[in-house]
Order: structure tokens, then C-alpha cells, then sequence
């Protein structure tokens, strides 16, 4: 599975580079057809300023969750639980 990351008009530090691997990585547990997945990190000028949109690719589907919060951290584990869920349902739809 690749994972891109792509910080918009903001330079993401190796730490929160990191981050995002370590937590993406774990979402083939759930599903094993990921191809791909993109994560583009932008600020925005409302108070829960950080934006996170993740787009996962598995054959015949794509998913992409969006959140905002107060940390990229935070916006970033938001989507991976939203995600673990919907892998779950697309993988036991593919089962039935």
C-alpha cells in the first residue's frame, strides 16, 4: 500500500510525517485491497483550522473522509476510526 502526503501551503515537519504513516498503515488490517491511499493537510482561517482529507483507494471504491480539528493529530485519528469502520462494511458486503 502507498501512502502520499501532501501538506497545502505549510511545511509538515518529519514528525507529523510520522505520525500520519504510523496511523494510516495500520488500515490494511482491515482491509487487505487497499491500493493506495492520499492525505492532503491544508490550514484554514475558521478556529479548528486544520484540515485533513483522506482518499482511500480499493478496487471499485474510493473512500474519502474529511475532518477538521484543532490538530492535524487529531483530524488525522478521526479519519482512521471513521475509516476502520467503513473498510469493515465494504469488506463484509465483498463477503456476502
Amino acid at each position: 500500500m502507498e501512502i502520499r502526503v501532501q501538506s497545502i501551503k505549510f511545511d509538515a515537519d518529519q514528525r507529523l510525517l510520522d505520525f500520519v504513516e504510523k496511523k494510516l498503515s495500520k488500515l490494511p488490517k482491515y482491509y487487505d485491497e487497499i491500493t493506495s491511499v492520499e492525505v492532503a493537510m491544508s490550514l484554514l482561517p475558521e478556529h479548528e483550522n486544520k484540515n485533513v482529507k483522506v482518499h482511500v483507494r480499493i478496487p471499485g471504491n474510493d473512500l474519502v473522509i474529511e475532518r477538521n480539528a484543532k490538530t492535524f493529530e487529531d483530524a488525522i485519528v478521526d479519519c482512521v476510526d471513521i475509516l476502520k469502520d467503513k473498510l469493515v462494511r465494504v469488506k463484509e458486503k465483498k463477503a456476502n
